[in-house]
């Protein structure tokens, strides 16, 4: 055992390191820790810890040399791949809508994120006039998974019809905030953190609070319309730009959008 130990430590010296092979070992980490972080805390990780049980179990039978438990393993490995693709749909859409939002790609997305941005300026305005109260928070770089999460799931294309309906007074997800992600109507009636920072207008209520928490924790911008005032605020990085008009929110919509 010395020796074969001894003709291993031998060889290392032969073995060339270059700085492709750092290259290539840093992009395979930060896949597997991207790929972790996106399953983290989701059903989908017992069916990783099953797949893991799987690969474990057939190289304990072609050790051991279990014929009938190899081949009956071999047949489930050749369906794993589909098993995957079906199990992991959701996390997979997330992490090419994930993609398509760099920086690399966002020309490519540029039109549908300003239609997106109108029917957020129009439904505004809109619940602005009539006195409605609103809360819509727009996911930027960082996901805002845990919120989508604690409110009702939607998944539907924004729109103004939509967006109007769901904050109707009497409708069952009018309280709480309606959060896009990736251009869609992710969730509604969902609660935010609450700013704690003093010297926020004491006129303000919870909408504001939790607009300026929620922009405070995360990259994410909110627009609030108040019910009381009728007047329409966004929240950006902890901060509250009030009595904004449609052209205005439209303005620092796009202008937030676009350099983050």
């Amino acid at each position: 055992m010395k020796e074969a130990l001894g003709a291993r430590l031998q060889a290392l010296p032969h073995l060339h390191f270059t700085w492709r092979d750092v290259v290539d070992i840093l992009v395979v980490a930060a896949i597997s820790y991207y790929l972790l972080r996106l399953i983290r805390g989701t059903r989908p990780v017992q069916m990783v810890l099953g797949i893991v049980t799987v690969f474990l179990l057939y190289e304990a039978a072609a050790f051991l040399k279990l014929v009938a438990v190899r081949t009956v393993l071999e047949t489930l490995l050749f369906y794993l791949p589909f098993a995957i693709i079906v199990v992991f749909a959701p996390e997979l859409r997330r992490a090419l809508a994930i993609f398509g939002r760099t920086p690399f790609l966002a020309w490519f997305t540029g039109l549908q994120a300003a239609e997106t941005i109108s029917d957020i300026v129009l439904a505004a305005t809109s619940m602005s006039a009539r006195r409605i109260g609103a809360l819509i928070v727009l996911e930027q770089r960082e996901g805002l998974k845990t919120y989508i999460e604690n409110g009702v799931a939607i998944d539907a294309a924004v729109s103004y019809d939509l967006l109007v309906t769901i904050f109707a007074p009497g409708t069952p997800l009018h309280d709480g905030a309606v959060i896009i992600s990736g251009e869609r109507v992710a969730a509604a009636a969902s609660f935010l953190p609450l700013s704690l920072k003093e010297g926020l207008p004491k006129r303000i209520g919870t909408r504001h609070r939790a607009a300026v928490g929620i922009t405070e924790e995360t990259d994410a911008l909110a627009v609030v319309v108040s019910e009381e005032r009728g007047t329409i605020s966004v929240a950006r990085d902890g901060h509250l730009v009030e009595d904004l008009d449609g052209k205005g929110l439209r303005d620092l919509l796009l202008r937030e959008a676009a350099v983050r």
